[in-house]
Formats: C-alpha cells, structure tokens, sequence
C-alpha cells in the first residue's frame, strides 16, 4: 500500500511538482475554452483507447522527444502510469509466471506483480543498470522483465548500451516482454533526455509506459502505454473491464497544451526550476551533514539518493525524520535478494529552496 506520507507536502516527499504562474495562467484558459466551447461529443462513450488527437500528439512527443518508436493506434490512454501497468501485468501474466525485477525496485510494481499472482524474480542493479546475465542464470523463461533504464528507482543509474542490447537480445529469443518505465526522463540536466530503450527494439518486444503525473501534476490522472500491436486487443478488453475509456474534456485540454508549445515551456521552466533546487539541496546537505551522507548527485530525475555513514540504519534515521516533519524515505526496503544499503532517497522537486535548507538544517538534528 503506499505510504500515507506520500500525498503530503513535507520537506523531501518525493513526486511532487511544481506549477509556475504561467502554467496555471494557460492552463486555466485552456479549460475555459473547452467548456465554452464544449462538444456534445464528450459526454458520450468515447475509444478505449483515448482521443485520437490527444494520442496523435503524444505519438508526435515520443518521437521527437524520447525517440519512441509508436503510431497514434499503439497508444492507450491511461489513468496515470500505475493503471497502465496495471493493464499490461493483466495481460502478459498468469498466476506463477516468473517476472524479473530490479533488485532494489520501485515499491508500487513490486506490489502489482504481487497482487498479479507473479513469481517475482529479484535481478541485481549495479553502475549499469540490471545485470541481464544474472536475470537469464536465474529465470531464462522469464515472461516479462520490469526496468527503469533511464533512471533506475531507486539508485539512478542508467542502463547502459550493452546491457540494453543483452535484454532486448534475451525477450526476442525467448518470446517475453519488456515493460520500460519512463516515469521521469523529460528533467534531465544535462544534455538532451537519454533515448528510451523502445526505441532501439527491432522486436517489439518492449511495452513503454510514461505519465504526465511527473510534468504536470499527479491530480491529472493522465498516463499513457505504447502497445506493440500484437498485445493491443488484449489491452483494450482489459481496459473495457475497469473505467472503459479516459476523460474526454480533460484529454480536449492536455491536447492543446501539447500542440500550441505550452508543454515544451513548461518543462524547460520546470527544468530550471528543479535543477536550482537540486543544487540546493544538495548544497545544503553538505554543509549541515558532511559527515553523515554521500550525496550522488544526479544528472536526471526529481529526487537524488542520500548514502549513510556505516552505523546508521535507515530505517531509523527515517523515524528520526518524520518526528521533525520531514519525509525521508528508507532505501533499505526497496531490496529484495541484494545485500542492501543503508540510504535515505530525498525529493527535491515541488519544494522552494528555503524550505529545503530548512528540511536539511532539520534532518542534522534528528541524527544529533
């Protein structure tokens, strides 16, 4: 289940997002010409798929921005990056079915792959990102490998090229699927975004998975998988089981917000903003605990990994935390099989530099 301290907006909590006066501005316009100009056609049943022109938009994104291989018609439109997910494990998985996963991983994938009655198959993370060798000693039959090559949840490492050509190498062999997760890739600070491994599958094998929760604002509810065709029925009847089709007013806004170039400005705003608050954040962290964490400072995301000096436990210093306002998360939990570190993951995204310097100042003191 996730955590309650999630939804709140302590110092730290991870995922939040910030929203400048110009987004708001635009935004709020956009939303008054869809209403003013409302189509009766949105009040009725719409495509399982979403709207055409929302999903020709996103199609034009991935292109040219993440060099996504996809046709308007191998998008679905989702309630956020989970629901997608969600719809693929439906699909590929039966009860039993060995999946490998990243081993430390993402908390909520690990939950679903549990709920989905998998045999979850724990692959090691180094500086290269999942040890594909290790995958195919444990689990060669392996119906679906789970990654975050962009940017590993939780280390932040990236997938190399090497081990991105063994795992596209091992699904076309052996006929499974590769579900690429891509929650953070469009706030890279330096140089352009990394190209999504879907991009360099000759195979169609890979499944690509990406939100608007992270760019925009996780109350959009908006994600969105590409299909690779021969999984795209499926997908769609499973989708007619649960919430049948997305909102259609609100899918009339995200379309106009990407094609009149207010998407594009938004995130390089965005990407000023939290590479300041990187900055400060970890410049902070230096000053106050130099002798209490290794700060790995990274080149991507929305939150950075806090390494704690041998003695502490993160469990602990996390407690320590919350008792002080603050919401460090323990990376210790996120392990499986791999001997774990003792860490704390710190979000630096939707917060003002004071109140990071605060949170930083705060945290010294709960490890006294």
């Amino acid at each position: 289940m996730p955590h309650a301290g999630q939804y709140g907006t302590a110092p730290f909590n991870t995922g939040r997002c910030s929203l400048d006066d110009r987004t708001l501005q635009v935004w709020r316009s956009l939303t008054a010409r869809h209403l003013q100009q409302l189509d009766p056609a949105l009040l009725g049943y719409a495509d399982p798929r979403g709207a055409l022109a929302l999903r020709q938009a996103i199609s034009r994104y991935l292109r040219a921005g993440r060099a996504v291989r996809c046709e308007p018609e191998q998008v679905v439109i989702t309630a956020g990056a989970q629901q997608a997910i969600d719809l693929v494990l439906r699909v590929v998985l039966r009860p039993g079915a060995p999946v490998w996963l990243e081993d430390p991983c993402y908390p909520a994938v690990r939950a679903a792959l549990a709920a989905a009655g998998a045999r979850i198959v724990p692959v090691p993370v180094d500086a290269q990102g999942m040890e594909v060798a290790a995958g195919v000693a444990a689990a060669p039959e392996a119906r679906l490998a789970y990654v975050t090559p962009s940017s590993q949840y939780p280390l932040g490492v990236t997938l190399s090229m090497a081990r991105r050509l063994e795992l596209l190498a091992w699904a076309r062999r052996s006929g499974a699927w590769v579900l690429e997760d891509d929650y953070d890739s469009e706030f890279r600070y330096a140089g352009r975004p990394l190209a999504s491994l879907q991009g360099i599958d000759d195979g169609g094998r890979v499944i690509y998975v990406g939100t608007f929760s992270k760019v925009l604002f996780p109350g959009l509810r908006l994600g969105y998988a590409v299909v690779p065709p021969e999984l795209l029925e499926a997908v769609l009847s499973a989708r007619l089981l649960s919430d049948w089709y997305p909102a259609a007013l609100q899918e009339g806004v995200v379309t106009d917000f990407l094609e009149e170039g207010h998407f594009a400005q938004h995130l390089r705003r965005m990407r000023q903003h939290y590479r300041l608050a990187r900055d400060t954040l970890v410049e902070a962290l230096r000053t106050h605990l130099p002798d209490h964490l290794s700060i790995e400072v990274p080149d991507q995301g929305m939150k950075l990994l806090a390494r704690l000096r041998p003695g502490l436990a993160d469990l602990d210093v996390a407690a320590a935390a919350a008792r002080r306002g603050l919401v460090a998360r323990p990376v210790s939990p996120m392990f499986l099989a791999a001997p774990p570190i003792q860490g704390l993951m710190l979000g630096f995204s939707g917060h003002e530099p004071g109140a990071l310097r605060w949170a930083a100042r705060e945290l010294a003191l709960a490890l006294g």
